[in-house]
């Protein structure tokens, strides 16, 4: 098949791309070798933030492009991003109290608050905030960004390319690019990685979103031998998951002897998430782990801050996650500019688009920049500009009032428990409204494979969010995998088959029924 455009890699930066182009009129193909969002885009720290410390680095532009979208982000996905406030503790043998005051001062300056609240300094000793930390910290500074499920992020714009008319292929991987040989495309050949099988389809133009792969999409087809290609540094991220090391919904942010800094985060209600860690990468992306050597120093990083000392017996979870950086020269990888690089290549007679770098706020920006380097190749497309202002699937709420929303929704749905409404409302936003639309009791939402784990949530997943094997459903659609038993671990694993038939029963029906 023939498309306008091919886009390699369903991470955050392959599906804002896809979805803006799809949403532009063209017809477009997203594929991704494993689940959207198997690899860097569900390993981060979670964040929807400027990038206080980038100032540090005099990245201005970025840090004010990482603002301007955290307050756009936050307007048209307000049920999976919301404020959080961070607690900044001073070390007075670390960065100057001054310094941390005039940062703080150009943050609030840069962003433009709009929706977020601008940054104090406090003094511990009148301030219940400090109540968690060490005596020795006495004063400090509070400031607002925003907390995302980054996972879903992904999944969300991968929804909405398709509702606009995009192919998606999850476990579809690229084996090879070819320039068409009447250079006006390109030949893209892939694998579907469930059944083996080999097909090609064509495009006018390609981008390469393959993130750490980025570079070997390329080198695997011939086509980096430029010498104005970006390098790439891979860089390994890992977090801990603890149980809720402290009381109250506010991150705080520890500067570390080595410049670093480490986030507590409260995650998924009953768990407090450190990290992260930042160290070159080498090896395969898709095996990387978090190694002791990281483990004790992100115990370090919480013992030198917090009363509550923790030790590594009581790690519930981690997850590692390699960030591909635009390689500048720096032999701190902390100091490697988190900023991107988007190479257009018309060598080859037909475009290829590589995306190097980015980070998790600045996906849709990137995009928008994207399609404004490739749009020039379809002049006959209203290719304007579209995504700012446009809700995410399930992001449609009144006035992006997520409260009111879950107050109306739990009077909708009044059988439901509370806290069960309020995961729903989290994560689907409006789109809960699919499975339960019409329903009136807990037993109309299916089996109950336990720890309030219902199939229609589940069918929703499959059906709707591209979610094809148990990991996808519980570690990247979900956080689920924290929260249930063994026995519910055991029952979903034995139900998903028959879960998948019911699917393709439902299918060949609506198939039939239209005559196809």
């Amino acid at each position: 098949m023939d498309y306008d455009l091919c886009v390699i890699g369903g991470g955050i930066n392959g599906a804002g791309i896809a979805r803006d182009a799809a949403g532009r009129g063209l017809s477009v193909l997203i594929v991704e070798a494993q689940d959207f969002a198997s690899a860097t885009s569900s390993a981060s720290t979670k964040l929807v933030h400027g990038g206080l410390r980038y100032l540090e680095h005099y990245e201005f532009r970025l840090v004010k492009e990482s603002l301007n979208e955290r307050e756009t982000l936050l307007g048209i996905a307000p049920h999976i991003i919301w404020p959080m406030k961070f607690i900044l503790p001073h070390n007075n043998d670390l960065r100057p109290y001054w310094m941390i005051k005039m940062g703080l001062f150009l943050y609030d300056f840069l962003g433009g608050r709009k929706k977020l609240s601008k940054s104090e300094a406090l003094d511990f000793a009148t301030n219940t905030l400090s109540d968690p930390l060490k005596d020795e910290y006495t004063k400090g500074f509070a400031y607002a960004d925003c907390w995302v499920d980054d996972a879903r992020l992904v999944a969300l714009n991968v929804i909405d390319a398709y509702e606009r008319g995009a192919h998606v292929m999850p476990r579809t991987a690229c084996l090879n690019l070819t320039a068409r040989k009447d250079k006006k495309g390109w030949k893209v050949k892939l694998q579907n990685l469930l059944s083996g099988d080999e097909f090609s389809v064509t495009a006018k133009v390609v981008v390469n979103a393959g993130g750490p792969w980025v570079r070997k999409i390329l080198d695997s087809s011939k086509l980096s031998d430029q010498k104005n290609v970006p390098d790439v540094r891979l860089v390994k991220g890992s977090h801990i998951v603890f149980p809720r090391l402290y009381e109250g919904e506010h991150t705080y942010i520890f500067q570390q002897p080595d410049g670093r800094i480490i986030f507590t985060i409260p995650y998924e209600h009953n768990y407090t998430l450190v990290g992260t860690t930042d160290s070159k990468f080498e090896g395969n992306p898709s095996e990387v782990k978090i190694d002791n050597t990281e483990i004790d120093y992100l115990c370090a990083a919480v013992n030198r801050s917090l009363k509550i000392q923790v030790t590594k017996k009581q790690i519930l979870w981690s997850y590692s996650g390699v960030r591909s950086l635009v390689e500048d020269g720096q032999s701190n990888s902390s100091k490697v500019t988190r900023d991107y690089k988007l190479h257009l290549d018309e060598t080859h007679g037909a475009p290829l688009l590589s995306v190097f770098g980015g980070k998790l706020t600045t996906y849709r920006k990137l995009a928008e920049h994207a399609l404004d380097k490739i749009s020039p190749f379809y002049w006959d497309k209203n290719c304007l500009p579209w995504t700012k202002k446009e809700a995410l699937p399930g992001g449609n709420i009144e006035n992006a009032d997520f409260e009111k929303f879950v107050t109306d929704q739990q009077n909708k749905y009044s059988y439901l428990p509370e806290n069960l409404c309020y995961r729903y409302a989290r994560a689907y936003g409006t789109r809960m409204d699919k499975f339960l639309h019409g329903t009136e009791s807990l037993e109309e939402l299916g089996a109950h494979y336990g720890d309030n784990v219902y199939e229609a949530e589940i069918l929703y997943m499959l059906k709707y969010e591209f979610a094809i094997e148990l990991e996808d459903i519980l570690w990247r659609r979900s956080k689920l995998g924290l929260h249930i038993s063994e026995e519910t671990l055991e029952k979903l694993d034995q139900a998903l088959p028959t879960l998948h038939m019911l699917l393709t029963q439902e299918k060949d029906r609506y198939e039939n029924a239209s005559g196809y």
